[in-house]
């Protein structure tokens, strides 16, 4: 591990993790879907001054810049190119996830119970059903809404803003073996429930009144909807010292969080142009429109080389010689069950930016990313560790090697350490998302 950061750390900012915790709660509040996580970023992008393009529309590019497009409205590219770039510099990516695991709502989700409502979901991703359980959760995501052309619906986000559903445990006097392990049943145990049924032959549609209500409309204009069932739990500091923060969603906003603010922070290279990017989709493997393992980066980065008079094989020339981070979580060490780590490769919150290898590639970092990762940390006292799978046990896929299978670029696999990572609620180190951000802020200056 590299020493030194702290003190740096406190001499530059006075306190070690204050502003970047600041700001991550700040993400986790606002970043309940995937599509509010974009309009977030967005938000901050605009503040910053960077200039809003839309992807299917001809490009002019200002050398210096800073500039970001959105693609299906849950995917956002953050970009400025710098004022000596040639095709040949290349550039430096960084890139994060918006999704989470969690429950989606279903179309028609309108179910009962005796005199319950109950909310028909399906599960996103993996996570931790049981950990779902007895929590206030809320929704929120996207609605189409009807408009005056069919091929345009009128596109609003939504969020029910407040606790609405709960998902509530079995007693214990009625599953007396809970405490031996309980497989739950996705499509009977997940159930969150809505209500109370007011009257006895009361019809369905207690649901879409209340989404109507939410986006001012009339239920018969909402043509679909796209929904998150999120834990609606505060996020907290805890520890005898503070040095951790309990939350929801930490995967992976905490990544989002750091190359938005390493982005904003970087800037003032005279050569090569930086990009960060966010897709949706990676907990179900990015093999879709707005996720990494689309065409998507390719795209972008055409357009941009284009848009400054570059060709087909200036960009070429400009994807080889390019550079991608894939920013995500780690498993660190778990305090009650050590022997689920890596014998010689354990990671632990609080131990700074967690460099991931794998020799299958899982993770996509090499030799020569190691090294450009390791002189950055040693050069700005940044904290890094090293994270590797326990070889009989596997661990998930990344951004990584998915997207640097497209785009053929050297790639490294990095982020911060996790206690409880998929579940409801996850435990971070404080200090962590400091060095992530100033390792990030680092790649771009």
């Amino acid at each position: 591990m590299e020493e030194g950061y702290t003190a740096k750390a406190e001499k530059e900012t006075g306190k070690a993790s204050g502003m970047a915790i600041k700001g991550l709660l700040e993400y986790i509040k606002k970043g309940v879907s995937p599509y509010h996580t974009v309009q977030t970023a967005k938000e901050e992008l605009e503040a910053a001054g960077c200039e809003e393009l839309e992807l299917s529309e001809p490009w002019k590019l200002q050398r210096g810049q800073g500039y970001f497009v959105r693609a299906h409205g849950s995917t956002l590219f953050a970009f400025r190119v710098n004022p000596g770039f040639v095709p040949a510099d290349g550039f430096r990516i960084a890139a994060a996830h918006t999704d989470w695991p969690c429950m989606r709502i279903k179309t028609a989700p309108e179910m009962q119970s005796g005199r319950y409502r109950k909310l028909n979901v399906e599960t996103y991703g993996g996570p931790i059903l049981s950990t779902w359980m007895d929590r206030p959760l809320s929704a929120a995501g996207r609605a189409a809404l009807r408009g005056s052309d069919p091929f345009h619906p009128e596109l609003c986000l939504v969020d029910l803003g407040r606790p609405v559903f709960t998902i509530p445990n079995l007693a214990i006097h009625m599953n007396r073996d809970v405490n031996k392990g309980v497989e739950l049943n996705r499509q009977t145990d997940m159930l969150p429930l809505a209500g109370e049924m007011e009257k006895a032959l009361e019809k369905d549609g207690g649901f879409m009144e209340a989404l109507g209500q939410c986006l001012g409309r009339r239920p018969e204009d909402i043509l679909f909807f796209e929904l998150s069932v999120y834990n609606c739990d505060p996020a907290d500091i805890i520890g005898i010292n503070g040095e951790f923060l309990s939350a929801p969603r930490l995967d992976n906003l905490t990544s989002v969080k750091a190359c938005m603010d390493g982005f904003l922070a970087g800037g003032g290279r005279e050569r090569g142009a930086d990009l960060a990017v966010f897709f949706d989709h990676e907990e179900i493997g990015s093999r879709t429109k707005q996720g990494a393992g689309s065409l998507l980066l390719d795209l972008v980065m055409e357009k941009i080389c284009a848009a400054l008079g570059y060709g087909r094989e200036e960009y070429v020339d400009c994807l080889l010689s390019s550079f991608f981070l894939s920013v995500d979580v780690a498993h660190a060490a778990h305090p009650n069950r050590p022997e689920k780590s890596d014998p010689t490769n354990p990671v632990y919150l609080n131990g700074g930016v967690v460099l991931k290898t794998e020799c299958n590639q899982r993770y996509a970092t090499d030799a020569q990313a190691v090294g450009i990762l390791r002189a950055l940390c040693g050069e700005n006292g940044i904290p890094c560790q090293f994270f590797a799978n326990r070889s009989d046990m596997g661990g998930g896929s990344t951004l990584g090697s998915i997207a640097s299978s497209f785009t053929v670029m050297n790639t490294a696999d990095i982020g911060l350490p996790l206690l409880a990572m998929h579940s409801a609620r996850e435990t971070m180190g404080v200090r962590d998302m400091e060095a992530l951000t100033a390792l990030l802020a680092c790649y771009w200056k």
